[in-house]
């Protein structure tokens, strides 16, 4: 899943199972590095029932503000796949599966939300059936029924319209190569989804997908009746199912909620509903806001900011409680588009590249977001600490006059003289802007050109989202974390030829070889593939490098002093905005 950040993206969740099909397989870290997770006893709990535990001191009523300098760039469940759409639609819609947060130290836990269990696989392990529960309604009263939920999953096949969401349904569904969604000619009759009755939902499988109930936790599990799909508008007017509905969305800018009269807490383990009303005010100034968080004057106090703390902001905090800490597994990374940058280029990028600048000038902070060596992070089943020379996430690059001259040297012996670096970045953000300046004035020192193009903050993650976009660097994902704690939810994903047609390629890598041999892991039980992605991982970078480590992120958010229960969700790396109060509403 790609991060909040356009700068680096991220996704989900760090528990111990690889699958639900082991839920007591407590891998944990014994890798060394910065552990930002950590093995748990329970990983699944099929029987949870709602309504969620009530948070201790808990008040209802008032109106919590998110001052976001990021923009989401969608809030159709069908195309929603960075960790902060994810996490701010959990409060509006409900899906098959769902995280419980249990005990100080927040231990995701999977549960069911709108099935009554965890789904039940046939002995082949290629059809899954989910019971679901009875009485659920949309936010204007009409019923939930089990042909909401296949009409979301054949939506989800309609590539071309939602080009950003999650793909595995196309890499593991029975057909799902194939099938082109229920906008074209048949397309209704996917025979991929069944609904034998009202309340049961049956999904078939191409090849064994143990990690489906992890997976349907997404917001394209959410149900969407066919007669109110409005395409692209959907995300206008979607139908709710959790605690709040859309009041008024306007894109790139402001997002509304209100609270919904038809969410039923008895049939919800996860989710509360505190606050009367949620505004999201999108692409903000970082440090302003910031500001007025830790601030916390009037209105401020009732505010949260879901970016980390800018390092230079740490010595304004007078109250370290105004800070939400927490694990975020994930390793930002800088993408190059191998099929335009030589592989013998990519080599000398690396070689040029000012880390240690580049964290300085990017605000970062030492314990929060350490140097990364490796593409899987520490908290991920199957991690192993390795350094491969000059990509460790450190070092002054061209900062150092005899590095830069040793790389422009050797650029010409290449026949590369000036070789062109182009990528997108925010003119809105200064501190995209300041990145950007000062990369540019290192690569040119190592004797690169640069074309560094400026487009609006709020448009970023379409630009940089375009697979065949005109540039060579920084095409998202530029950063990952589990989709759920397995390198099935990395490799696969990020690393295969038809990435790119998915959407989610890194480095947008071409190599057979390379495909056969990940396929061959993931045909392996989740215990066999512990061994196995470590191997991968170190291939990828030493044979590959279609990307520079960077750092490993973990959570640092500002919150308002008035504002209750603000925790860090390690299955997003985010608040957990539904179970979040005001002291004083």
């Amino acid at each position: 899943m790609q991060w909040k950040r356009i700068t680096a993206v991220a996704a989900t969740v760090m528990l111990a199972a690889v699958a639900c099909g082991s839920p007591s397989s407590n891998s944990g870290n014994n890798g060394g590095g910065n552990n930002v997770g950590g093995a748990q006893e329970k990983a699944i709990d099929a029987t949870a029932k709602g309504p969620a535990a009530e948070v201790e001191g808990a008040k209802k009523g008032g109106t919590i503000t998110v001052l976001s300098d990021v923009t989401p760039d969608t809030f159709d469940p069908t195309n929603t796949y960075y960790t902060d759409g994810n996490q701010i639609e959990k409060l509006f819609f409900r899906t098959l599966t769902q995280y419980r947060l249990d005990g100080p130290d927040h231990k995701p836990v999977l549960v069911p939300d709108l099935a009554e269990d965890l789904g039940t696989k046939s002995e082949d392990g290629l059809t899954w059936t989910f019971k679901l529960k009875q009485g659920i309604k949309y936010h204007d009263g009409t019923p939930v029924k089990a042909e909401d939920f296949a009409y979301a999953i054949k939506r989800s096949f309609a590539h071309d319209l939602y080009d950003a969401g999650p793909t595995y349904q196309q890499q593991f569904f029975l057909d799902g190569d194939k099938y082109k969604g229920p906008y074209v000619a048949g397309g209704e009759n996917y025979k991929g989804v069944e609904t034998p009755d009202d309340h049961t939902l049956v999904i078939k499988l191409a090849k064994k997908f143990d990690d489906l109930p992890f997976y349907a936790a997404f917001p394209m599990f959410t149900p969407i009746p066919k007669a109110k799909d409005t395409q692209k508008n959907y995300e206008q007017r979607p139908m709710s199912t959790g605690p709040y509905m859309v009041q008024s969305y306007n894109p790139g800018s402001q997002l509304k909620l209100t609270k919904n009269p038809h969410w039923d807490p008895n049939t919800d383990p996860v989710r509360h509903q505190y606050v009367d009303n949620w505004d999201f005010k999108f692409a903000q100034d970082t440090l302003k806001v910031q500001r007025q968080v830790l601030a916390s004057s009037g209105p401020d106090a009732n505010a949260v900011n879901y970016s980390n703390l800018d390092v230079s902001l740490l010595p304004e905090v007078k109250d370290q409680a105004q800070l939400v800490k927490g694990p975020s597994p994930c390793t930002i990374m800088y993408t190059m588009d191998t099929r335009k940058i030589p592989l013998e280029v990519r080599k000398l990028i690396a070689k040029a590249h000012p880390y240690d600048g580049w964290r300085k000038v990017a605000g970062l902070n030492p314990t929060d977001d350490p140097p990364a060596s490796t593409i899987l992070p520490p908290a991920v089943p199957g991690f192993d600490k390795y350094e491969l020379p000059g990509l460790t996430g450190t070092g002054k690059g061209a900062e150092d006059d005899a590095v830069a001259k040793e790389v422009k040297d050797e650029l010409t012996k290449l026949g590369k003289a000036n070789f062109e670096l182009s990528w997108y970045y925010s003119i809105d953000d200064p501190i995209s802007t300041r990145t950007t300046q000062f990369r540019k004035q290192m690569f040119e020192k190592a004797g690169f050109k640069v074309r560094a193009i400026g487009v609006p903050k709020a448009k970023i993650r379409t630009f940089t989202g375009d697979q065949n976009a005109p540039v060579n660097i920084g095409k998202t994902p530029t950063g990952w974390c589990s989709d759920w704690p397995s390198g099935t939810s990395w490799f696969p994903v990020l690393f295969k030829s038809d990435a790119i047609e998915l959407g989610n390629s890194v480095g947008q890598l071409q190599d057979k070889a390379l495909d056969a041999q990940i396929d061959a892991i993931t045909a392996k039980s989740p215990d066999e593939q512990l061994k196995e992605w470590k191997n991968i991982d170190k291939e990828i970078l030493d044979k590959h490098l279609p990307v520079l480590p960077l750092y490993y992120s973990s959570s640092n958010m500002p919150i308002g002093k008035n504002i209750g229960n603000a925790i860090n969700d390690p299955t997003q790396g985010l608040f957990e905005f539904t179970s979040m109060y005001l002291k004083q509403p």
